[in-house]
């Protein structure tokens, strides 16, 4: 059975409903043809220029972004701009991106659910539920909190989110023996989330991209935080959100290879 790039729509949209979005952003197919035949498909945080160089050197023509490759809307399309190099590169050899952005992480079942899951959490609430009609049953919206019945201490914790996400370091806040109960958990950048984990009363935060003074005031207010980076928060769920989609190809009799992305890297280096 032949998969088009509209059936792949069709798919993201069941599993990430673009109305979850936020306001703010763009989500969908961001450059592509509906009616285009999708060979391979191949799954990266980013569409770089290095992710549409991987993609033509293993046969993918279509790339499912999580960040949206269009999220500020262009004045032009030419190659004096990174977006249009890679749109023009993108058209030239028939490549199709779509982005599934805040609506996945929002979902049940989306990127807050799988990066509260790999830390072994099963049984959390939604901190901002979504408003939206026909989603507003406190199963969507951002933000994830956990509360324990046994207390376990940041130290811990912080080496259970190196270990589960794979990460070659994190940074905390807060004294090293602190028990923690309270836990909110945000993928990618979370510091907008300050306020309402605090109105949960939340002894940690578990995110990434955050900033100093943000950091110094909870340290100060004595809540402990674990920034694992927006790279990890994401691209480790996203990985996972990947063998669920092509789980979905194979239920739905279609057989096209997902490739992981060996491309998709911090963008950050350590030294």
């Amino acid at each position: 059975m032949l998969l088009k790039v509209r059936t792949i729509e069709h798919i993201m949209e069941q599993l990430a409903p673009p109305v979850l979005k936020e306001d703010y952003d763009n989500v969908g197919l961001m450059v592509g043809d509906k009616d285009a035949e999708v060979t391979k498909i191949l799954i990266a945080l980013d569409c770089t220029l290095d992710v549409i160089r991987e993609a033509k050197d293993k046969g993918c023509n279509l790339i499912l972004t999580h960040h949206p490759l269009l999220f500020i809307k262009p004045k032009a399309i030419t190659s004096d701009t990174l977006v249009g190099k890679k749109i023009i590169e993108l058209i030239k050899n028939n490549i199709n991106v779509y982005s599934s952005h805040t609506n996945l992480d929002s979902v049940k079942g989306g990127l807050n659910d799988i990066a509260t899951e790999i830390l072994g959490f099963t049984e959390y609430k939604v901190m901002e539920p979504t408003t939206i009609l026909g989603y507003d049953n406190s199963e969507h919206g951002i933000g994830r909190l956990v509360t324990l019945e046994n207390p376990i201490v940041l130290t811990d914790l912080c080496e259970k989110v190196k270990k589960l996400f794979n990460a070659e370091y994190i940074r905390y806040v807060g004294e090293d023996n602190k028990l923690i109960k309270t836990i909110a958990i945000i993928n990618g950048s979370g510091e907008d989330f300050f306020k309402i984990s605090k109105a949960f009363h939340a002894d940690c935060i578990i995110t990434g991209d955050t900033k100093y003074h943000g950091a110094s005031d909870l340290k100060e207010e004595d809540i402990a935080l674990i920034d694992a980076g927006h790279f990890i928060t994401e691209w480790t769920p996203f990985k996972i959100f990947g063998k669920i989609l092509e789980v979905q190809l194979r239920e739905k009799g279609y057989y096209n290879d997902v490739l992981i992305s060996e491309n998709t890297k911090d963008t950050y280096k350590l030294k």
